[in-house]
């Protein structure tokens, strides 16, 4: 077989690893040289002519001309006698340039070529491969589920490149069937050897953020800005959503008429509930707004140590903790605040009328005199403070205040 009909066959490759003429040729030449290095040790003193227009392939090994029987490197010198068949006129010390066919080196030769061949082009396969998706961390991508494994899911893209979604990157709700288009994120681009592996989730906080930009006009062109995605997948998410221009509502844009632009995303995201939230750089501002729906009633941050002591009327830390604790972690998250909830239950106090079996009736006068007419009013006051603005004696103010103790604290 003809050097050309031999590079023609190897041009195969060219369909079915859609790899253009001048790359697969360059590889060619690569390949051959690896072989050359093989089999005679060097390849420097062969020229490797490839001409990727007409896919020829020419093979010269350049000799210098000895004496006979003075041939050290058979490689490298010829003996006078051999030259002459070549070239009558050629003489001691002069170069032979020889066209040399893959058929002369041998089948074996061809053999190990094309395997080489073969690796090299996979080799070059995987790098643009690995390159291409490394370039889309971060990116949604749809592909074909192709078969279900035990801990994941292979997907192949529209060029059959084997995409990979593990059991642990899948919303827990999510079940797919082969055949079936899944969307996700390029979560991962690593090396296994030669052998790029590409990891997909469904459950990073970047597949929604990406959603959003998807799904919203006003994220896509930038109008909207997501400040910040927080999840618990299948559960419930939280996004911080910011607007530079004061008349677009970042919220409601993002959310849309009764929740029309917002529903596609619940639906690709298997009905998890997500809160938009309006940032702002107002830290006390933001942790309420990021407990939503519940009503702080006030707040207490300490800057040093990143905690926050929320307050709140009884029947509202329900809903901040939310459904297996889910809200306020998030909240947490969200803000970067480790969040301490709080009953603001308002203190219970009793009429000082109410004790009047147990006090007489003139210490109680006495006490409404100084503005003291309920349990509290009257703890709140020191012993000395009650001793100096009534007539009443120490002792008795003893007893007075371990009487409202005991029944405030029963």
């Amino acid at each position: 077989m003809e050097n050309i009909a031999i590079i023609e066959s190897f041009s195969d490759f060219k369909e079915e690893k859609n790899i253009d003429r001048v790359t697969l040729m360059s590889i060619i030449e690569e390949s051959f040289r690896n072989q050359l290095n093989r089999k005679y040790g060097s390849d420097e003193n062969f020229d490797i002519i490839v001409n990727p227009d007409k896919g020829d392939l020419e093979i010269w090994r350049n000799r210098t001309i000895v004496a006979d029987g003075e041939v050290e490197e058979p490689n490298e010198e010829i003996e006078l006698s051999e030259a002459l068949k070549i070239e009558p006129d050629f003489e001691i010390g002069e170069e032979v340039s020889e066209s040399v066919s893959l058929v002369q080196l041998g089948r074996r030769f061809v053999l190990s070529f094309r395997q080489n061949l073969i690796a090299k082009i996979q080799e070059h396969d995987n790098g643009i491969l690995y390159k291409r998706y490394k370039d889309l961390e971060g990116e949604i991508i749809a592909g074909e589920v192709h078969h279900i494994r035990h801990r994941e899911i292979i997907i192949y893209d529209d060029e059959q490149n084997e995409l990979i979604l593990p059991k642990d990157q899948m919303i827990p709700r999510d079940f797919f069937h082969k055949g079936d288009t899944v969307r996700a994120v390029v979560h991962e681009v690593d090396l296994r050897g030669t052998k790029p592996v590409v990891i997909l989730s469904r459950t990073s906080p970047i597949f929604l953020e990406k959603l959003f930009e998807q799904e919203i006009p006003e994220v896509f062109d930038g109008l909207i800005t997501v400040k910040k995605v927080v999840r618990v997948p299948g559960e419930k998410a939280k996004v911080a959503v910011e607007s530079y221009d004061d008349r677009i509502d970042p919220v409601g844009a993002c959310v849309g008429m009764k929740g029309s632009r917002i529903h596609g995303i619940v639906r690709e995201l298997k009905n998890e509930n997500i809160d938009v939230i309006n940032f702002t750089n107002n830290t006390q501002l933001f942790i309420q707004r990021a407990l939503n729906p519940a009503k702080v009633t006030n707040l207490t941050i300490d800057e040093e140590s990143d905690r926050v002591e929320v307050y709140l009327k009884p029947d509202q830390v329900s809903l901040a903790i939310g459904r297996g604790g889910h809200n306020i972690r998030l909240a947490g998250k969200l803000t970067g605040f480790e969040i301490d909830v709080y009953r603001d239950v308002e203190e219970e106090d009793v009429e000082l009328t109410e004790f009047a079996d147990e006090i007489e009736d003139w210490i109680i006068k006495e006490l409404k005199a100084i503005g003291c007419d309920t349990a509290r009013s009257v703890l709140e006051l020191s012993i000395e403070d009650l001793v100096s603005r009534t007539d009443l004696e120490e002792e008795t103010i003893n007893e007075i205040v371990r009487i409202l103790k005991t029944e405030l604290e029963d």
